[in-house]
């Protein structure tokens, strides 16, 4: 369904340009959830970026549905059915949650303000007619801005680490949210996470690490590998409670 061909990207940076992506190659398929995890500073966002427009390819092919969409500008690719969540959702000053969700909607017809806030876990007569502001909490927040991409019935929904800023309780919603997204619709969701309950939503895990794909496994088996190197850790318990430092742990 989407399609990344030998991805390279290259930015301006303060030496010179900086290739951030390297040799890209990837498949997504239709109804499937990726979770795209590795260190930080790894390109996972960069990947993320490229696929929505906001960085364009030095060299590389992008294809969604066989359709080469590697040039398009952002509105296009939005267009064709990809769609970008960001870690901070925007704030609207003095639109409503209604306004906001039919404006997201555009000409899908089939889009409902109160089954759309249903599906990410809001009751619509609690949210439905108020002001998109301070008042709301971050997974409020998270949560609408959820529910405006599933607005836009899209093919591509890209999700950029949607757990930050919020509670535990907010936390466990979202997951539960995924969950509904992937039984309810068609689209294919990405999402970038470090969290074990949101690695666990995946059906393969994309490990992202300096620019390449690292690798492509599944969550049992990269979990197993994050339980692995911690019992592995001699002087956990030291390092834990400050016994230690841990530049003087040996493995």
């Amino acid at each position: 369904m989407l399609e990344l061909k030998d991805i390279s990207v290259q930015l301006d940076g303060d030496a010179g340009k900086v290739r951030i992506l390297q040799n890209i190659n990837l498949s997504l398929e239709n109804k499937k959830i990726y979770v795209l995890t590795g260190p930080n500073g790894g390109g996972k966002s960069s990947l993320a970026k490229t696929i929505m427009g906001i960085y364009q390819p030095e060299s590389g092919q992008i294809l969604l549905d066989g359709e080469d969409i590697t040039h398009k500008e952002i509105f296009e690719r939005a267009r064709l059915g990809i769609g970008y969540a960001f870690q901070q959702p925007a704030r609207f000053k003095g639109i409503k949650v209604q306004e906001f969700l039919n404006l997201a909607a555009g000409d899908n017809r089939s889009a409902d303000a109160c089954d759309l806030l249903f599906d990410v876990g809001l009751c619509a007569q609690d949210y439905l007619n108020r002001e998109i502001n301070a008042s709301f909490s971050g997974g409020e927040l998270k949560r609408i801005e959820i529910a405006s991409v599933l607005a836009r019935d899209l093919k591509v929904a890209i999700f950029d680490e949607p757990e930050a800023g919020i509670d535990l309780w907010s936390f466990q919603k979202l997951v539960e949210t995924f969950q509904n997204i992937n039984n309810k619709y068609d689209t294919t969701i990405m999402i970038i996470s470090h969290q074990e309950r949101i690695i666990r939503l995946a059906d393969q895990v994309i490990i992202v690490d300096g620019g390449k794909i690292g690798g492509i496994t599944s969550q049992d088996k990269i979990l197993g590998e994050i339980e692995k190197f911690d019992s592995d850790c001699r002087c956990r318990r030291n390092c834990s409670i400050g016994g230690r430092a841990i530049a003087d742990c040996h493995r």
